[in-house]
């Protein structure tokens, strides 16, 4: 019941997706991966809309959004595991993360803007401030990043997944 989502027929373009409600940790996660991922919490009529309009691949565990006319490119997500979910999306639309991605906001999608040190004073905690010299910050919802003991794990977690 899916249409093809496949990355291949669009060469040179990620694709972009828009998570359904049951799949904010899904969004978030494609995120972190570099991807242009929306996720929207809203009316079933008006979120396939959004995926039409904006060209996005509809990403969505309702089995009630696939029985409507009109349905753009979307993927039926199976699984209730955020790894697994992972897993399927990467699998279905060909994706090969690039190392050179922007990196996202994990929050609100943005591009992040890297930050110099100063403009991360006083927005992180002390420890982290002394100990990094590269941050990232989002232009949108104004939170900062950096390259802590936590992204070790998530680039563990990453490179599992597409191995």
């Amino acid at each position: 019941m899916e249409r093809d989502v496949s990355a291949a027929d669009r060469p040179g373009d990620a694709p972009r997706f828009l998570a359904d409600t049951m799949l904010g940790r899904l969004a978030t996660w494609l995120r972190i991966l570099g991807f242009d991922a929306e996720y929207f919490r809203g009316a079933d009529a008006d979120l396939i809309a959004r995926a039409e309009q904006d060209g996005r691949i509809l990403l969505t565990r309702d089995t009630g959004i696939l029985r409507r006319r009109g349905v753009p490119p979307h993927l039926f997500i199976h699984d209730d595991r955020v790894m697994a979910q992972l897993r399927q999306v990467i699998a279905a639309c060909h994706l090969a993360p690039a190392q050179t991605a922007p990196r996202r906001c994990a929050r609100c999608n943005a591009v992040l803007e890297l930050r110099t040190k100063a403009e991360a004073a006083g927005r992180v905690p002390e420890f982290v401030w002394s100990h990094h010299d590269n941050f990232w910050g989002c232009p949108t919802c104004g939170r900062i990043y950096w390259a802590g003991s936590h992204r070790q794990r998530m680039d563990e977690t990453i490179r599992s997944l597409i191995a």
